[in-house]
């Protein structure tokens, strides 16, 4: 019976090793200054990478429940070629487009509805009641809709982006204080010149804050429209097929590039937040 118990209790007192030794590290990390503080994240990530493998592998837990990071990075070798088609299909065609789409519209709306309030007053009830749509709702209708390609994906992440990003933008204009307006009046300033001088650039972090929320937005919105119909690619697409037949570490590839992919979305937006509102009270506070 104990030789039976020893490789289990071997097992955790490997994890319970790697687990107080991975706490020590991280907060000798946070307590460090400079470049060395930026490295607690990804040694974070591999730690957790490490105990996936080392809890998958050793509870022999079925790969068709969650194969291990091993698994996973070898179907994703196996399949580069793949995951890249699906890459190009769902990012680089579907959701850029869209997001722009989306993104666009919202702000040039936004800066309509400023202009005209009865239009505002109008608008954010119904934004309100498009974000409680679900996307597994809007998806099969836009697929009927557009068709088959791009098209209906973009339509989605429209649907999924236009409000966020409207009701950022109107958020973002009424920030601007009454004293600071009062000044640009006392200017000569008209309403064009006050929003280009005045109001946008106090909306910049509101703008950055809808423009984040929908890179994550979009991808979700696309991934999950491709589920109800697409050419033989995409990410969605992807996700599906293997599901079906139970290759679940391609499917952990997929959703690893999904995830990679937002993250870099994100990062990148948060990057140029910090450039161009370094400026803005509410960015030095931080």
């Amino acid at each position: 019976m104990a030789r039976g118990l020893r490789p289990e209790i071997g097992l955790w007192l490997l994890l319970l090793g790697a687990t107080l030794l991975l706490g020590r590290v991280l907060r000798l990390l946070a307590e460090a200054t400079g470049p060395a503080r930026h490295a607690c994240p990804a040694l974070f990530g591999l730690a957790i990478l490490l105990l996936w493998e080392i809890l998958t592998r050793g509870f022999q837990v079925p790969a068709i429940l969650l194969p291990p990071p091993s698994a996973i990075a070898a179907a994703f070798a196996a399949n580069a070629a793949d995951l890249w088609d699906d890459f190009g299909q769902t990012v680089l065609t579907s959701v850029l487009r869209g997001y722009l789409l989306g993104c666009g519209a919202g702000f040039a709306v936004a800066i309509l509805a400023d202009r005209v309030p009865f239009l505002a007053r109008g608008l954010l009830p119904l934004g309100n009641l498009a974000s409680a749509i679900p996307v597994v709702g809007i998806a099969p209708i836009m697929v009927m809709w557009f068709g088959f390609d791009w098209q209906s994906k973009a339509a989605v992440i429209v649907v999924m982006t236009f409000f966020p990003m409207l009701i950022n933008t109107l958020a973002g204009l009424a920030s601007a204080e009454r004293i600071q307006l009062d000044l640009m009046r006392s200017y000569g300033a008209g309403y064009w010149r006050s929003l280009l001088l005045l109001r946008l650039p106090c909306a910049l972090p509101f703008l950055f804050n809808g423009l984040k929320i929908n890179s994550t937005l979009a991808l979700i919105g696309a991934i999950v429209a491709e589920f109800f119909g697409t050419p033989v690619v995409g990410m969605g697409f992807r996700i599906s097929t293997q599901v079906a037949r139970m290759n679940l570490d391609v499917v952990w590839a997929s959703i690893t590039v999904a995830a990679l992919t937002g993250s870099a979305l994100y990062g990148a937006l948060a990057l140029a937040e910090r450039r161009v509102t370094a400026w803005h009270p509410s960015f030095r506070k931080r």
